[in-house]
């Protein structure tokens, strides 16, 4: 990766003043079991809640990451802290709309790491509008759309495969910037 470059950048990603760097990177086959432990996680399931009903078994989710790292058309980076993978983001097309998505090590939230990964995705992703969307009790996801220029636009009931039930999910989209 060359210096300077957006994807090599480190980034301020502290709210509170601490320093914490964060790089995107492409996604690897290398990184599928790190980003597994990540997810299985019964309380970061629970707040993401959307999450898929075999996403426990390492087999299954190993299987379904490869076909995502294999396909060209979805936009899929690891965050890297002080040189480990501690989270994932990227961008997908869905029904003709591009949504984001991004998860970090439940140890390390409220750090401002989704809220710097996400913004560095965003600068690559230039599609506009983008959308997004969280349980509605997920205030930490909410505040990191919020901090990238996300507007809350409307919301849905939808079944959460890891509350088991239907609950309410916030739709948010990001436009152009206005002049």
């Amino acid at each position: 990766m060359a210096e300077g470059s957006r994807w090599g950048r480190e980034t301020d990603a502290s709210p509170c003043g601490n320093v914490s760097r964060v790089v995107l990177r492409d996604m690897t086959e290398e990184d599928l079991g790190v980003l597994f432990d990540i997810q299985d996680d019964e309380v970061a399931q629970h707040m993401a809640a959307f999450t898929t009903p075999d996403g426990d078994d390492r087999d299954s989710y190993l299987a379904k990451l490869r076909k995502i790292v294999a396909n060209d058309e979805i936009t899929k980076k690891v965050i890297v802290l002080e040189g480990k993978v501690v989270g994932s983001v990227g961008a997908f097309v869905v029904d003709g709309d591009t949504e984001v998505t991004y998860w970090i090590r439940r140890d390390l939230w409220d750090r401002g790491l989704a809220t710097a990964a996400l913004a560095e995705l965003l600068s690559v992703v230039t599609v506009r509008p983008l959308w997004a969307r969280a349980a509605a009790d997920n205030v930490g996801s909410a505040r990191v759309l919020l901090r990238n220029g996300f507007v809350r636009v409307g919301e849905e009931t939808s079944y959460a495969e890891a509350r088991g039930a239907e609950i309410k999910e916030c739709v948010y989209r990001l436009d152009e910037p206005s002049d």
